[in-house]
């Protein structure tokens, strides 16, 4: 949730103006100003246009700017290329070189000016792109593709032109891919596949190919964009784009580095909505990693704590390596919805049986054990020693006559199953062969899931090329883990997707009252006393405990009384972030001697250390609770996200938080309790009473409400410790740290 609006497309024209909820418009942007009622109380943009970029992949008329026929050039292989490529997808092509008269038998104009037609597509073959942009505009070119490098991935001048690029790119109302992008989106590919398709997207090229070579295998791809520095169009362009396709099943994608946080957001949220899954790809997990995302694309990777939240609360699947790119793709591309989440393990070896289950079921996939009667059914053909309450194990699977078929059969036809997985460790024909057409088979007959993990190294026979890559229903898998991942990120986002509810649908646009007593107590670029930050929780309705705010030892007796024994007393100041290691910190006194003792304890602490004070807190006891830590802070790329964990003073040890991206609901409070590790102790332990969770969800939606209101004046809101009480009591906030940019 960036600050600034989802700012790469340009005229109405040249886009569809499709919103996220199908109806209502989406928000201008490129120094238009939007609708009132399309941004947050945050000013943030609720709905993402989709790019109309048909004529992007499939261009009628394309032009080559500096093409080349001259041997031994660099530009002659990719206009020979893009020659083919043209022929191919039947476009016209216009090669463009000021000296030339014809390239490959092609008549060449000598500038953009003198193209013959108004072309849909311009492919840049020239170091220097810029100045060419004002020519594509004045011709009304729709798209341009930049291929040269030394822009944002190269530092601080390189960032500097692709600034000047991508202002030159807004001003011409085309939209352009790159720079430093490829040859990817002109790829050959193959039209005699059919089935739902991989849409690809890539910051790197290189990474997409093992997933454009699942062609090979069978599985379709319908698209490739090759985002490269993103000057422009970004990977939410393409994510908003590929969701409206209806040839497209499933997105991949390949991420260095995210543009804009809230457009993103907005796409996965259209990709939500459409029930088109997403599986990533997204580098920076380590410190490593992202550092080389940002010198590749130039951008910032985000911190992952926050990106990998981002990603699941909007049911972006994100996996580590590109090998479970290739196979959760192609389940996801290929499964039908589940009939039920039921996982059977089918194998001809105990032991293998075994072993599958228990990497299934540790990967929190359920296995329901078959009914009495069902395994009595297979009993008919799998002998009585072998069991069959789920692994199934058959001793061998049948190849003499029909009793194979049936075992599969009656698998998949138990109510409880969704899922079958049958290991095959090992090629053993004909048993092996007759096994992989028998689940073929079965898989065309069944609209439920069939998975098979051949697991021989070699890879070239029979029942594995011919047999099971031959099928469009079977998934095939060469590692278990691959294939237990794919199928719980299957059950996983049919489950998202079937209850899914956009956020977006219902953010608040319209500033609530507390916001104008809250932004009268923010002080610009300084930190709060906690006084003054509890007076901002109880402006947005946060309950604090019963305190005064004293200046001597003898209002601190009369407050106490006022306030009740036993009392914490505590040092209020604007530089005091950690009072309790300094010994700013005195609870549970019970007598006005106690108070009188502490207070002048308290202000010698502080002369001590230098400590400018407002006063000393005398304040209620709250005890008997969980002590939880709530907090907003300002993430660059997202902007305003809100944290919920385990609190007091083990809260940096325990680093047991969870973590969102405004606008979220009540729903996604309660997975990110569920999150935490420590979630048993907000339901009661040894004896203790569960704790008051609805008020915590109350607390953490009032610091959303609290963090979109005013997220880009606040750089750091923890209340800690908030004292979860037990339930029915609600929760209070026993001290708060401010931080105001």
């Amino acid at each position: 949730m960036l600050g600034s609006t989802h700012g790469t497309l340009t005229t109405d024209s040249r886009r569809a103006r499709v919103v996220a909820c199908g109806e209502q418009p989406a928000p201008a942007v490129h120094g238009r100003p939007a609708e009132p009622d399309d941004l947050d109380v945050s000013g943030r943009p609720l709905y993402c246009e989709v790019p109309d970029l048909d004529r992007l992949f499939r261009p009628e008329s394309l032009a080559v700017i500096g093409a080349s026929d001259a041997e031994g050039r660099p530009n002659t292989g990719i206009t020979r290329r893009l020659v083919d490529w043209a022929g191919r997808v039947g476009a016209r092509l216009h090669p463009v070189h000021p000296s030339r008269p014809s390239v490959f038998g092609l008549p060449c104009s000598r500038t953009v000016a003198d193209l013959p037609e108004q072309v849909d597509l311009a492919v840049l073959l020239v170091a220097d792109p810029l100045p060419v942009i004002e020519e594509l505009a004045q011709a009304k070119v729709k798209f341009a593709v930049v291929f040269a490098s030394g822009f944002a991935e190269t530092g601080d001048e390189g960032a500097a032109a692709q600034a000047r690029l991508t202002a030159a790119v807004e001003r011409s109302g085309l939209r352009l891919l790159g720079p430093n992008t490829n040859l990817n989106a002109f790829e050959r590919f193959r039209d005699d596949l059919d089935g739902p398709a991989i849409a690809l997207i890539t910051q790197s090229g290189h990474q997409g190919r093992p997933v454009f070579a699942l062609q090979e295998l069978g599985v379709r791809l319908s698209h490739w964009a090759p985002t490269g520095n993103e000057a422009d169009l970004e990977t939410a362009d393409f994510l908003s784009y590929f969701a409206e396709r209806p040839e497209v099943g499933v997105i991949a994608a390949y991420v260095e580095g995210i543009k804009d946080g809230r457009a993103f957001l907005l796409a996965a949220d259209r990709c939500a909505r459409r029930k088109v899954p997403v599986v990533a790809v997204k580098v920076g997990r380590t410190e490593a990693g992202a550092r080389t995302a940002a010198s590749h694309t130039g951008k910032l990777t985000g911190a992952d704590a926050v990106v990998d939240a981002a990603l699941r609360q909007y049911g972006v699947i994100r996996v580590d390596g590109l090998d479970e790119l290739q196979d959760t793709a192609t389940l996801l591309a290929r499964a039908r919805p589940p009939r039920a989440d039921g996982v059977v393990v089918y194998s001809i070896s105990g032991g293998t049986g075994a072993h599958v289950a228990d990497l299934a079921a540790g990967a929190g996939l359920r296995l329901p054990v078959l009914s009495e009667a069902k395994q009595a059914e297979l009993h008919q053909w799998i002998p009585e020693y072998l069991s069959v309450a789920n692994p199934v194990d058959n001793g061998g699977h049948p190849v003499g006559d029909e009793r194979g078929p049936r075992i599969i059969r009656a698998i998949l036809e138990d109510p409880s199953v969704g899922v079958l997985i049958c290991p095959v460790t090992g090629p053993f024909p004909p048993l092996s062969d007759r096994l992989a057409q028998d689940l073929v088979d079965a898989a065309e007959r069944t609209d439920k899931l069939v998975c098979v993990v051949w697991g021989s190294p070699v890879g070239t026979e029979r029942a594995y090329r011919e047999v099971l890559l031959g099928s469009s229903r079977v998934v095939t898998f060469r590692t278990v883990a691959n294939c237990v991942s794919a199928v719980r990120a299957y059950l996983d986002h049919h489950r998202f997707v079937d209850g899914y509810r956009s956020p977006f649908d219902e953010a608040p646009r319209t500033p609530s009252p507390s916001s104008r007593k809250a932004r009268a107590l923010l002080r610009p670029g300084q930190q709060l006393s906690e006084h003054a930050a509890k007076q901002l929780l109880r402006a947005y309705g946060i309950r604090v405990p019963r305190e005064q705010l004293v200046t001597s030892a003898a209002a601190a007796v009369r407050a106490a009384g006022l306030v009740g024994y036993p009392v914490v007393m505590k040092a209020s100041g604007a530089r005091i972030a950690h009072k309790t290691e300094l010994g700013l910190v005195k609870i549970g006194l019970t007598s006005a001697s106690q108070v009188r003792d502490a207070y002048r304890e308290l202000t010698d602490i502080a002369r001590y250390e230098d400590i400018a004070l407002d006063g000393v807190l005398v304040c209620q006891m709250v005890e008997r609770g969980v002590e939880m830590v709530v907090g907003a802070s300002h993430d660059p790329l997202f902007g305003p996200t809100v944290t919920v964990g385990l609190g007091g003073v083990l809260v940096e040890v325990l680093r047991d938080t969870a973590v969102r991206v405004p606008p979220f609901g009540e729903e996604h409070v309660r997975g990110m309790c569920a999150e935490l590790r420590g979630r048993a102790l907000l339901d009661g332990v040894r004896g203790r009473p569960p704790a008051d969770l609805d008020a915590l969800v109350e607390v953490v939606l009032r610091v959303q409400r609290m963090a979109l209101e005013l997220g880009d004046e606040l750089a750091e809101l923890d209340v800690n410790p908030l004292m979860v009480l037990p339930r029915g009591q609600g929760a209070v906030a026993l001290d708060a740290l401010v931080v105001c940019r």
